[in-house]
């Protein structure tokens, strides 16, 4: 056969193809494909027809290995992108089953990348070969050096020779088997024990959340009693000031008064004045019959209750107590019984103390014993002097004998079990204090203030075993006691400003109210200042001396008539500061808030020296003396040839 009959052989083959389906026309390729024998590719001829593959796709000339979507050529898929209807129909598709032509370009630069594949594909062997060996010599090194080791550490170790004169004693199967049964009773008993504790546990804090509501309620009415009792007391005296002083001012004035001088008030308010006038007449006769002739008005407390509210009121408490005894009594004393609580943990404590201080139960029994003492603390009054002592109270007592049985070293200062009682009170005492302090406490009432002082002194001292550390609730009820008496100061202390000739007469009722509103504020100066010990100086001396005695007692004493009376506020106001601040005997001059009232010393020395009451300058140098004013006395004595008073300076 010629070569134009091949060639028109083979072009009627195509045309006979083209009219077939392209489905035919696939597995007719397939297979001649398979039917071809196998052959595997080494990586260089794989890399080549990478990079080959790589070129024709570059130049759009290469035949897409998916089957899923018509085959194209390059250029009739280009004119279809460009213009949608000159793509050809189906029978005008051809695919080409071998390559164009290439031209000098395309091979050279075939050739050019076949060399690269194979440089960069023996580059990576090589580096390979590498890598390889680096491993090889790290892994032979670590097996040398851990022979080394065991050489040397076998090398070391010397052959014990059994010594025949030891006897040991018999062995046999009964023995072992009486070692193992033994061994697996304790587990049992261990596990008993343990389980039986957490069963325990969980009943204890079922029952305490059951109860802990009814506990709130209860502490929520007796402390609204409380506030009901005093919030009574603290309206009174409010009232007080308020209608009597504007009852002078109309008095002064003239206006609004009825035909017997006496205030045009409504029925109410003149009731209140009755009311408040008779508990002064009370306050009177009891300071008589108590012996006490030195009484000054605005001085005796205002907290007591007339006889009908004061029963009123003991009702009201005896009805809560009755409900506080009825909270546990549905509860068996193992789960409501401090006693018996602490005793459970005892013994866990004596049998497994490892596990015991594993579990930190030293910082759980504070919270379970929490609902609990708040109960017995419901009529815990610490602002009555007559209140129960915490000391005395059942809870306090067992968690002393809980401590001091302690298996702990008693010298070991950070035990744990040695710090429940202060974690107690912090967690529970204190908290209740401060209630009383924010919303009971009233810092005019000496009574009050004093019990109140000496139950946070107890607290605060005694009780505080972390000397270092300063809990939070105790930096709470320091700033509850501190807030409180500002309140007192800004809210309850009034002093009056009349003419000389309103209170030259000590009949008038002017002088009267001035002379109670200065002892009453006074009264609160020696309160504050009884906290000496448990306050920074600093903030008593903001508060006694800034806040009260230079903006409100010096302003009384610059308005009262010089004499005898005014040396007595001076004297009861010396006597009211604390000796620790002037025990420093190299001190010649006084602290810097006590200037003004040195001043209006010195200034009244001055008057009374010229006037009938001359006996009286000495006791204002006595009170310079008391509170180390010496350089100011000094000159003032000199300046006025007192020399019969030297020795006041120097017996000092």
């Amino acid at each position: 056969m010629s070569t134009d009959e091949e060639d028109g052989t083979h072009h009627s083959s195509e045309s006979k193809d083209d009219q077939s389906s392209s489905s035919d026309s696939s597995s007719s390729l397939e297979e001649k494909e398979f039917s071809s024998t196998v052959k595997i590719p080494d990586a260089a001829f794989i890399q080549a027809a990478r990079r080959k593959r790589e070129l024709a796709r570059a130049q759009g000339d290469y035949i897409s290995l998916d089957v899923k979507h018509p085959i194209t050529i390059s250029g009739t898929k280009r004119n279809s992108d460009d213009d949608p209807e000159s793509e050809p129909d189906d029978h005008e598709k051809r695919i080409p089953f071998a390559p164009k032509p290439q031209t000098l370009r395309q091979r050279m630069a075939e050739e050019t990348s076949i060399g690269n594949a194979t440089s960069e594909e023996s580059q990576e062997d090589e580096n390979q070969d590498i890598w390889e060996h680096q491993q090889m010599k790290k892994a032979v090194k670590i097996i040398e050096e851990r022979d080394i080791g065991i050489s040397h550490s076998c090398g070391s170790l010397t052959v014990k020779k059994f010594d025949t004169s030891i006897s040991f004693s018999p062995v046999n199967l009964e023995i072992i088997k009486k070692q193992l049964n033994t061994s697996s009773s304790d587990q049992a008993l261990n596990y008993k024990f343990y389980k039986s504790m957490k069963i325990y546990v969980e009943n204890l804090i079922d029952c305490l959340n059951e109860k802990v509501h009814v506990n709130i309620y209860i502490i929520f009415f007796f402390g609204e009693a409380l506030l009901e009792k005093n919030g009574f007391c603290f309206y009174i005296l409010y009232f007080d000031l308020k209608i009597y002083s504007k009852k002078l001012i109309l008095l002064t004035g003239k206006e609004e008064t009825s035909t017997n001088g006496n205030l045009a008030v409504d029925e109410k308010t003149q009731w209140i004045l009755e009311e408040i006038e008779s508990r002064r007449t009370r306050r009177r006769q009891a300071s008589v019959l108590s012996g006490n002739c030195n009484h000054q008005e605005g001085t005796s407390s205002d907290d007591e209750l007339s006889s009908a509210e004061m029963t009123d009121f003991q009702k009201s408490q005896d009805h809560i107590l009755q409900n506080q005894k009825k909270v546990f009594e549905d509860v068996h004393d193992d789960f409501c019984n401090i006693q018996n609580i602490l005793l459970k943990f005892q013994q866990w404590r004596e049998k497994f103390p490892d596990s015991y201080y594993e579990a930190f139960i030293s910082l759980c029994i504070p919270k379970i014993l929490n609902p609990l003492i708040r109960v017995q603390l419901i009529p815990w009054n610490p602002l009555k002097l007559d209140s129960i002592d915490l000391k005395q109270m059942p809870w306090f007592t067992s968690v002393e004998e809980f401590m001091d049985s302690s298996m702990e070293d008693s010298k070991k200062e950070d035990s744990s079990d040695k710090k429940i009682l202060s974690a107690v009170i912090n967690k529970t005492v204190i908290p209740r204090l401060t209630d009383f302090v924010e919303f009971i406490w009233d810092p005019l009432s000496t009574s009050q203030t004093t019990s109140l002082i000496t139950h946070c002194r107890v607290i605060l001292e005694e009780h505080s075993t972390c000397e270092n550390e300063i809990s939070k609730s105790k930096q709470d009820l320091l700033k509850s006691i501190v807030s409180r008496m500002k309140k007192a100061i800004e809210d309850d202390v009034f002093i009056p400003l009349y003419p000389k000739s309103a209170i030259e007469n000590k009949t008038s009722p002017h002088s009267k109210f001035e002379e109670r509103q200065f002892w009453s504020g006074l009264k609160l100066f020696s309160n504050i200042l009884l906290w000496n010990g448990l306050l920074p100086d600093d903030t008593l001396r903001e508060l006694g001396l800034g806040k009260l005695l230079n903006r409100y007692l010096i302003i009384s004493l610059h308005n009262a008539i010089p004499g005898p009376d005014v040396v007595k506020r001076c004297k009861q106001i010396a006597a009211c500061l604390p000796e620790k601040w002037f025990e420093n005997s190299a001190m010649r001059t006084s602290i810097p808030q006590l200037e003004n009232f040195i001043q209006f010393l010195l200034q009244s020395a001055h008057k009374l020296s010229r006037s009938e009451f001359r006996d009286e300058v000495k006791e204002i140098i006595l009170i310079l003396v008391k509170i180390k004013a010496l350089n100011q006395a000094e000159s003032f004595i000199e300046e006025y040839h007192l020399d019969h008073l030297k020795s006041l300076i120097k017996e000092v």
